[in-house]
């Protein structure tokens, strides 16, 4: 009996040593989630099949880090049904990873990290989402961000679960030849330590230009989709167009933002165009991440202002957009 308590002692520090091995040093690994990758317009699993990943964005890592927390990934996972968060990082505004100090660069890696970790034990995609905006052209820190996508990479290489956006929304009349010299680089830095992640490239007109992106996509690189960027109280079927005309042409979309205000993120609620947006992507199995989780005073915060719980939110403490958006996910 003892010989036989011996023996089960002996499996189970085992087996407790490779799981402080797996799980150690920062890096959950996130073996229970299939791997993803690029099959002609789809997103798709191992075996080929069709995946359409649904999901909400963070604000500003900076301006609401609260909501990067454990227990709000697992409450949206179970509750709103998504599988997927997406990490936004400012470069230029306020506090950005190219305009803050080198402690302000450390601490939003040190979110980030947070960020990934809670999602893969939430059982959920995260993808790292280098969050240009004012600054237009995604040129403009071309060598932060390839030093910073090489980074990410090298830390995130065993996780099957993280993909990669490398330029939010070029705008200012940034052109499709300049994005694409930049998505070029930003790519080898990334596939130098990862072979393999999803990565996600902008489109001119803050991600909306997607057929132009179609006439001449990247060459040579495997797993790359392109970003489609609406809100529906702007955004009509003129953009479905371009959309349609885009994945005519063969080229994969995903929608790494949206919300059914108007552009500038507030206004009134369009939620008939919403709904047409919706029946395209299901269509087209085509992913999809709303903005944005936060209680910032506008109609695109998925929280009413009022609310400063950070997990848990009733139904009543959700925006309208929250309410909406909710419903889309379960059905309920």
């Amino acid at each position: 009996m003892n010989r036989y308590r011996k023996w089960v002692m002996c499996i189970f520090m085992l087996v407790c040593v490779s799981l402080s091995i797996a799980f150690g040093a920062g890096q959950v690994q996130a073996a229970k989630l299939p791997k993803l990758k690029v099959k002609g317009t789809q997103l798709v699993n191992a075996k080929g099949k069709a995946v359409q990943l649904k999901g909400v964005s963070t604000h500003g890592l900076s301006w609401y880090p609260e909501y990067v927390n454990q227990k709000a990934f697992t409450y949206m996972k179970k509750n709103w049904k998504i599988n997927t968060v997406r990490l936004a990082m400012y470069t230029s505004e306020y506090n950005g990873y190219c305009v803050g100090s080198a402690a302000n660069r450390k601490a939003l890696e040190k979110r980030i990290d947070q960020g990934v970790q809670y999602a893969t034990k939430a059982g959920m995609y995260v993808i790292i989402d280098w969050h240009i905006l004012s600054d237009g052209n995604p040129r403009t820190y071309e060598k932060k961000a390839a030093a910073f996508f090489k980074k990410m990479a090298a830390r995130y290489k065993n996780h099957t679960n993280v993909l990669y956006e490398i330029c939010n929304e070029p705008n200012g009349g940034t052109t499709w030849g300049t994005i694409r010299t930049y998505a070029k680089k930003v790519i080898r830095a990334i596939r130098s330590k990862d072979k393999d992640a999803v990565i996600l490239v902008g489109t001119p007109t803050w991600s909306q230009d997607v057929d132009l992106a179609a006439e001449n996509p990247l060459k040579g690189y495997k797993n790359v989709m392109y970003t489609l960027h609406f809100y529906a109280g702007t955004h009509g079927d003129y953009l479905r167009e371009k959309a349609r005309a885009a994945l005519k042409a063969g080229l994969p979309l995903f929608v790494s933002e949206f919300g059914i205000s108007d552009a500038s993120g507030n206004g009134s609620l369009n939620t008939k165009e919403g709904n047409k947006w919706m029946a395209f992507l299901k269509k087209n199995t085509i992913s999809y991440v709303a903005w944005n989780l936060s209680n910032k005073s506008e109609s695109s915060a998925l929280l009413k202002s009022s609310v400063k719980k950070t997990t848990g939110w009733k139904h009543s403490e959700l925006s309208a957009w929250g309410m909406w958006f909710v419903k889309k996910t379960t059905g309920k």
